[in-house]
């Protein structure tokens, strides 16, 4: 029986921090390991150009690095495709028909393109390209008849727009596309240190390298309840970001336990954090020992890439030559 194909990609804007980990990585690897998919991440550094034109010096390191801590989280070049978007440059010419398809107004409709627009209100993105990637999203997802996208409720917009995309390509010409379908994962709301989502631009991240004092220090810094003032204040760990980590690292019944503490003040927050931050380092060590492996081993990595880059080309490949057959372009 053949596999279901999946596919999913992140962008090389920086290190990964554990929303990364939890909200998106974790659920590729519990893919790869259900046995039933054929599974394709790839490095989507054009999708990086559509913020960051302006500032490309780090993408191609932002790329090894991601790939790493990628390997290192538990994806196996064996048995995902692992790639890079720009090595693939069929994306692009997939795009440029896609592109031909697609109506202004559903690319204006994108409830995601004004609210990106605001949060990055810093940089110039009146750009076709920040207008259009939607378009590009939906070639790196058709061109390998992808069956399904894991992505989170927020993201369900940008599925449904593929979606229409396949179906007007297939109405339009034949019948090429399979219509892809979103795997709604559930994300943990990860807040940052500081109280505010977690992320990179933000600098308020704990990222899958930290470790040791600096690993500490960050924990030691997270917000908790702010109504807490004081050791003797009762708590409620529902409200407590430190606490939502500890149902992540911590065993049930110890998290459990110190809910019930908190509640009646007795741990403090200090305390609660330096253990959540013992249990993260326990948890990340095997991470942190595949991370350094790999950085040892750069060429190892290089050659885990280029063989992923090999095998989506045949992929991508086939699907284009039945795309140009349909539309009548080339010889």
């Amino acid at each position: 029986m053949t596999k279901k194909r999946i596919l999913s990609g992140m962008r090389p804007t920086g290190k990964l921090h554990l929303g990364n980990l939890h909200g998106a990585l974790e659920n590729w690897v519990r893919l790869q390991e259900h046995g039933d998919y054929d599974c394709f991440y790839f490095v989507a550094d054009w999708h990086a150009l559509t913020s960051d034109y302006a500032s490309t010096e780090e993408i191609r390191a932002n790329s090894i690095e991601m790939v790493i801590d990628w390997l290192s989280a538990g994806l196996d070049p064996e048995r995902s495709t692992l790639f890079v978007q720009s090595s693939i440059l069929l994306h692009a010419e997939l795009f440029l028909l896609l592109s031909m398809i697609t109506p202004l107004a559903w690319l204006e409709r994108n409830p995601t393109y004004k609210e990106m627009k605001a949060e990055l209100a810093q940089k110039d993105l009146s750009t076709f390209g920040f207008l259009g990637y939607p378009v590009l999203q939906a070639a790196d997802i058709i061109l390998y008849k992808a069956y399904g996208v894991p992505v989170g409720v927020d993201q369900l917009p940008h599925v449904e727009l593929t979606r229409e995309i396949a179906r007007r390509f297939n109405f339009l010409y034949r019948e090429i596309f399979p219509v892809p379908e979103p795997l709604l994962t559930e994300i943990p709301k990860l807040l940052g240190i500081d109280g505010r989502k977690m992320s990179k631009s933000y600098e308020n991240s704990i990222y899958l390298s930290d470790r040791g004092d600096a690993l500490k220090r960050k924990v030691m810094a997270m917000f908790t309840d702010p109504q807490r003032q004081r050791k003797k204040d009762p708590g409620r760990p529902e409200l407590c970001n430190v606490f939502t980590f500890h149902q992540l690292y911590t065993p049930p019944e110890e998290w459990e336990a110190i809910a019930a503490d908190c509640r009646s003040a007795a741990i403090g927050c200090i305390q609660c954090k330096g253990r959540l931050a013992e249990r993260i380092a326990q948890r990340m060590a095997p991470v942190h020992e595949r991370q350094e492996y790999f950085r040892s081993h750069p060429e190892w990595v290089r050659e885990i890439i280029e063989d992923g880059n090999s095998r989506a080309l045949r992929v991508a490949s086939t699907t284009m030559a039945e795309v140009r057959d349909a539309v009548r372009i080339g010889f």
